[in-house]
C-alpha cells in the first residue's frame, strides 16, 4: 500500500515540466560537417543483449583505435570530418558509434534498458574492434560533449581498464559541474521535478518510472531530418552522464587529453583547467581560441591538437 501511494504521488509530480529555453548553439556546424565528405556506411556489432548496434569505421594503418562518441540529441555523422582527418593522417583507426537509443533506426529512440547499458555497449564495441582488427594494440575512448561525459563515466566504471587513453572534447561533466552553463546554453531543457521525483524513487529501489522522458533538446526545426533524438528517458540521461566526474577522473592513470573551444556556448571553457588539473595532473588540457562548442570538432587547430596527441601516445 505504501509503495503504491508513493508511486501515485510521484506520478503526479511526473506531469510537471519546465519551460523552454532559448538556444544559443551554432548548429550550422552540423550541416557543414555532414555535407563535407561522403560518410562510410553504417556497420553493426552485436551487444551482449543480442542487439545489433551501429557504428561507422574510418580505417587507418595505425595500431591505435579511437572510439569517438557523439553528443546528445544527434548521431555519429557530425564527427565525420574529425574522424576522416585523424584516419587519413595515420593517427588512429576511428570508430564512431551511434549510441543506443540514437541514430536513423534505434530499437527505442531516446531510451535504454538500464542505466549502465551504454558502458556495457562500449565494452562490447572494444571487444568487437579487437576481434576484427588484430593489428590494434591500443584503444582510446573519447567523445564530444555528452559523448565526452560518457567517456568519463566509462573511465570511472567497471570497464575503465579497457581504455589505454581518454580523449575529452568539450566534455559534459554533469549538471552541477562548474564547467557547465545553465541548461548547457539553452540546448538542454530538463524536467527538474521529474528528475528529482525519479531520483527519490530510485533511492528506495523503485525504478518503475525510469523510462519517463525527463530531458528535451532544443534543436531548431531547420536542422531536423527525422534521425535526431529530441527527448531522453531518465535512464538514458543518467547513463549518458558521469556518475561522479571527480571520482572517475581522479582514478585515471592513463593519458588524457581535454580540448575545449574558447567560445563554447554550452560550457565555461576557462573552468576546465582549474577544475580538472587537481584531479588529473598528468592530463593535457588545451583551449582552441575562437571556436564554439560544435565548431571545435571541425576546426583545423582542434583536429591538429588531437592528431599530435594520438601520434605521441
Amino acid at each position: 500500500m505504501r509503495q503504491r501511494m508513493v508511486i501515485a504521488i510521484m506520478g503526479a509530480l511526473l506531469a510537471m515540466s519546465t519551460g523552454a529555453n532559448a538556444n544559443s548553439l551554432d548548429f550550422e556546424a552540423l550541416v557543414s560537417v555532414q555535407e563535407s565528405r561522403p560518410l562510410p556506411a553504417l556497420q553493426t556489432y552485436e551487444a551482449r543483449d543480442g542487439t545489433a548496434l551501429a557504428y561507422r569505421h574510418y580505417p587507418s594503418d595505425a595500431h591505435t583505435a579511437l572510439i569517438l562518441v557523439h553528443g546528445s540529441g544527434t548521431d555519429s555523422r557530425y564527427l565525420a570530418t574529425l574522424a576522416h582527418e585523424l584516419a587519413a593522417a595515420g593517427a588512429a583507426s576511428v570508430y564512431t558509434p551511434d549510441v543506443r537509443g540514437h541514430g536513423p533506426s534505434p530499437v527505442r529512440r531516446g531510451d535504454i534498458d538500464y542505466i549502465g547499458q551504454l558502458e556495457d555497449d562500449l565494452a562490447d564495441l572494444i571487444a568487437h574492434i579487437k576481434d576484427t582488427n588484430t593489428d590494434v594494440s591500443r584503444v582510446v575512448v573519447g567523445g564530444h560533449s555528452s559523448g565526452g561525459g560518457l567517456a568519463v563515466r566509462f573511465a570511472g566504471g567497471q570497464h575503465g581498464h579497457l581504455a589505454s587513453a581518454y580523449l575529452l572534447l568539450a566534455p559534459y561533466l554533469g549538471h552541477d559541474a562548474p564547467t557547465v552553463r545553465d541548461n548547457s546554453g539553452g540546448w538542454a531543457e530538463p524536467s527538474v521535478a521529474r528528475i528529482v521525483a525519479i531520483s527519490m524513487l530510485n533511492a528506495i529501489g523503485i525504478t518503475h518510472f525510469n523510462g519517463a522522458d525527463v530531458l528535451r533538446f532544443n534543436l531548431p526545426s531547420e536542422y531536423r531530418d527525422g534521425s535526431e533524438t529530441l527527448a531522453y528517458s531518465y535512464r538514458l540521461m543518467t547513463g549518458f552522464s558521469p556518475a561522479d566526474f571527480r571520482q572517475a577522473l581522479g582514478s585515471v592513470q592513463v593519458p588524457v587529453l581535454v580540448v575545449t573551444g574558447a567560445e563554447d556556448e554550452a560550457f565555461y571553457a576557462d573552468q576546465f583547467e582549474p577544475v580538472l588539473r587537481p584531479l588529473v595532473p598528468h592530463a593535457d588540457i588545451t583551449t582552441v581560441e575562437g571556436e564554439s562548442h560544435l565548431g571545435l570538432v571541425v576546426s583545423e587547430e582542434g583536429i591538429a591538437t588531437v592528431r599530435q596527441w594520438l601520434q605521441g601516445l
